[in-house]
């Protein structure tokens, strides 16, 4: 059956992407203790059940320690299993919990029956977690939902549960190095160097997916070798990666405002690459 475990830091969205995969037609259980993720697939496949997604995270923490090879053992007996990690930078995680007025749930679990002045703080509680989720992270498809509105993300999770049986995605996303470099990005590439076509009064408006912009960047011959660079640094140590059992590799591309050179390059990559690829595409800063 088809297994979509749901995991990440506290305020990153694990709600939203799990509504996402029950609107899907997926059978969804929030806070499952792993312990109970082979019964509950056993369960599943008797009662005809083909999709299922799980959501955990450090409410079952103390259980965590088994879950990759938990993970393993799903797939060796044939199941087709994705892991999907959601996180977030610590000050968008704090500007979250401040707006909703929440509690973090690890201040229930580590520190509430101490003396006020013993508590963790909301940082500590979040870089806590970080450190006790990450044997999961190093397994899954992370997502960064830092700057992300919830439309984008549910848009994102659906990419990622319509994705076939391949070994292995690339995910191209382009992004604005003045809002910050993303958190799930593997790679990142700078293409700031390159001719700007927010200086040209009639490109402004566009993006990189316009044909106005295409056709000036075509025209740039340092466009052509960052993309020849880019496009053979990718080839070449993307067998390595492959034969690491990675699902996926993201590639981040980032110019000043994410708008042009970054979405232009994106883009091609995506195109180059699809022949042969599993490709899924991401621009940050585009509606």
């Amino acid at each position: 059956m088809e297994i979509l475990l749901i995991s990440g830091i506290s305020g990153s969205g694990k709600s939203v992407a799990l509504n996402v995969v029950e609107d899907a037609g997926f059978y969804c259980v929030d806070n499952l203790p792993p312990s109970l993720l082979a019964d509950l697939v056993t369960t599943l496949m008797r009662e005809g059940i083909p999709s299922a997604a799980v959501a955990i995270d450090t409410r079952s923490a103390h259980l965590l320690t088994n879950l990759p090879q938990a993970i393993q053992t799903l797939r060796d007996q044939g199941h087709d299993v994705k892991v999907l990690f959601l996180t977030a930078s610590t000050e968008s995680l704090v500007a979250r919990f401040s707006e909703t007025r929440r509690s973090h749930p690890l201040s229930h679990r580590l520190g509430l029956d101490k003396e006020p002045g013993d508590r963790l703080s909301l940082t500590e509680c979040i870089q806590e977690e970080r450190e006790i989720l990450s044997g999961i992270q190093v397994v899954a498809h992370v997502i960064d939902t830092s700057d992300l509105s919830a439309n984008k993300l549910r848009a994102w999770v659906k990419d990622v549960i319509q994705i076939g049986h391949t070994p292995l995605t690339l995910m191209f996303e382009s992004f604005a190095f003045k809002i910050g470099v993303p958190l799930d990005a593997d790679f990142v590439f700078d293409v700031r160097m390159l001719p700007n076509p927010h200086y040209d009064p009639q490109l402004r408006p566009l993006t990189g997916r316009d044909e106005p912009v295409i056709q000036y960047l075509k025209e740039q011959a340092m466009v052509h070798e960052m993309f020849a660079d880019i496009s053979q640094f990718i080839a070449k140590w993307l067998p390595a990666f492959k034969r690491d059992n990675r699902s996926y590799l993201t590639v981040a591309i980032g110019c000043t405002g994410g708008q042009h050179r970054s979405v232009y390059m994106v883009e091609k990559l995506a195109e180059h690459f699809k022949a042969q690829e599993q490709v899924l595409v991401r621009h940050r800063r585009l509606t």
